[in-house]
């Protein structure tokens, strides 16, 4: 597994209008935690981090957090939070983490070989779950999980008790759940246009938000006797 170096420094300001000016900066705000230590705001160069997010191993890379003035870490990434409009970084969370310590974490999966499903019946290959969790120390973390498809025709699936790993790595996503499976090209095609068409997630929140701002106060309209309207 690789290992990159990642520079931090300590902020003591947090909530939303700091953040904004940390950004503004340049910079992006994050938080490193975990390992029974205290959680500690920090801010990072955002170029240092697209770089490890588009790296082969992505946010299962382990890194090692050097702190200005600070602690040196091992970590990973635990969560990052973009702008939904133009995927700009909003803020990451950074966990500690022990090299001898097993940890949970999921990969990609990688679909190889060629379905008798597809090549010779005319089927489609349907790839239900991209992404696997698995269980093993950190530097074992494999980039991507494999799942060989040679044997699938149409109406057979392949589940996670069919994923084969080393015996370093644990596969713990549930047993039964489906990965892939062939279908019927007119199974595909009669699928129902509400059915087929995913559910838009609703935009996330901006991070850092410590307090709420005033609502605007609503006029209340009565019916008074006599048929008008008094303003209240």
């Amino acid at each position: 597994m690789a290992r990159l170096v990642i520079e931090v420094q300590p902020r003591s300001e947090q909530g939303k209008n700091p953040a904004r000016r940390l950004r503004r900066s340049g910079r992006v705000p994050a938080v490193l935690y975990g390992a029974g230590r205290s959680a500690l705001p920090v801010s990072l160069d955002p170029g240092q981090l697209r770089a490890v997010l588009e790296s082969e191993t992505g946010r299962n890379t382990i890194l090692d957090v050097k702190v200005r003035d600070g602690e040196n870490t091992c970590a990973i990434i635990a969560d990052c939070q973009f702008q939904p409009l133009d995927g700009t970084l909003l803020h990451v969370d950074l966990k500690r983490i022990a090299l001898d310590r097993a940890l949970r974490t999921t990969v990609p999966i990688l679909a190889v070989g060629e379905a008798p499903g597809v090549k010779s019946q005319g089927g489609i290959l349907e790839l239900l779950n991209r992404s696997v969790e698995i269980e093993c120390l950190p530097e074992d973390i494999p980039e991507h999980v494999e799942v060989d498809v040679s044997n699938l025709c149409i109406g057979t699936t392949l589940r996670t008790r069919d994923v084969k790993v080393n015996e370093k790595v644990r596969v713990v996503s549930a047993p039964d759940l489906a990965i892939v499976h062939v279908v019927a090209l007119r199974a595909v095609e009669e699928k129902p246009a509400a059915e087929a068409a995913p559910e838009l997630a609703p935009a996330p929140a901006e991070p850092e938000v410590i307090r709420k701002g005033k609502t605007e106060k609503e006029e209340m309209v009565s019916e008074a006797p006599g048929g008008k309207k008094e303003r209240k």
